[in-house]
């Protein structure tokens, strides 16, 4: 091989490394939560690069985690057209469509649904086992107007359809169908099937029965989960909402609480906020208003979003 040709492939294999190292570090800070890092290297990915694509969507990763959706949907959307063939790019445009939905207006809503839509059925396209792309299409169709294509019997098919790639995680979305109709008995069912095939779904259960307002049950399986793993702190936190909800089992409800604030929640798990937000509820319950009041302060600078403790603190501030 003639030495130019043989510069020229080292340049365009070093040039090709050294892409997919910047990426790889993006990750690492974006999983950091070093978001101004991550930005900064994303940004210097240019648009002929194979990795521009990959990129593009970890910036709307990192626009979406900070809230700033229209953002995150402009980068998705370069996402998806850099490169047409990842399922999770269209994941998330689609749930980033569906986050923006739901604080606009009729007419711009009735824009973004089919938007919405066309990017979760383009992702089963892509992925046949895409399980997130189909519960998404699932509350799209028990939650749409009928004129923007809201369909029971459209969920239903997309649920049985989980069904065969994992039976718990299909009667668990049957279930939810059943509960939109307010089929109680029947979503029941589905919820106790979901059970037996796999435990680990036991606090959606109990969280069943506490929309039902039925805590007694709601309780007892929680207790059920903490028995059979004690850090299982999806079912501690869950205990404690019962009790804030409930007004029932204030002390183990507290104890909780408090313990759960010791962990470090992941994505999509209940937030400190809600957790301080939940012992303001107990202490309103228990007529101690002032220290109900400094927990909802708490949870409120954390959180400024959370609209049962700006309530909660409405309330205590009279």
């Amino acid at each position: 091989m003639p030495i130019r040709t043989i510069l020229v492939f080292c340049c365009f294999t070093f040039y090709s490394y050294s892409q997919s190292t910047r990426i790889d570090q993006a990750k690492k800070l974006y999983e950091s939560k070093k978001y101004t890092e991550a930005i900064k290297l994303l940004e210097s990915v240019e648009e002929e690069d194979k990795s521009f694509a990959e990129a593009r969507f970890y910036l709307g990763r990192v626009a979406f985690d900070q809230k700033e959706y229209d953002d995150a949907a402009d980068f998705f959307e370069e996402a998806t057209e850099a490169n047409d063939n990842v399922a999770e790019y269209f994941d998330w445009l689609g749930n980033t469509y569906g986050t923006i939905a739901q604080d606009a207006n009729v007419l711009k809503q009735g824009m973004l649904a089919p938007k919405m839509r066309n990017a979760w059925e383009k992702a089963i396209t892509l992925d046949p086992e895409d399980i997130p792309a189909r519960i998404s299409l699932i509350q799209y169709y028990t939650q749409a107007p009928g004129f923007m294509g809201g369909s029971i019997d459209k969920a239903k098919e997309i649920a049985n359809q989980i069904l065969k790639l994992n039976p718990a995680q299909g009667h668990f979305q049957l279930g939810n169908i059943y509960v939109s109709q307010k089929k109680i008995t029947e979503a029941e069912n589905e919820f106790i099937q979901m059970v037996r095939i796999d435990p680990v779904y036991t606090t959606n259960l109990a969280n069943f029965y506490v929309g039902q307002k039925q805590f007694d049950k709601a309780f007892e399986l929680f207790e059920v989960a903490l028995k059979k793993n004690p850090d299982d702190f999806a079912a501690i936190y869950q205990l404690g909402k019962t009790s804030a909800l409930s007004g029932q089992r204030l002390d183990r409800g507290e104890d909780c609480l408090k313990r759960y604030l010791t962990y470090t929640p992941r994505q999509n798990e209940p937030s400190h906020a809600g957790a301080n937000m939940r012992l303001a509820q107990i202490s309103e319950k228990r007529g101690n208003k002032t220290e109900a009041k400094k927990l909802y302060e708490v949870a409120l600078k954390l959180d400024a979003g959370l609209k049962e403790a700006k309530e909660g603190l409405q309330r205590t501030s009279k």
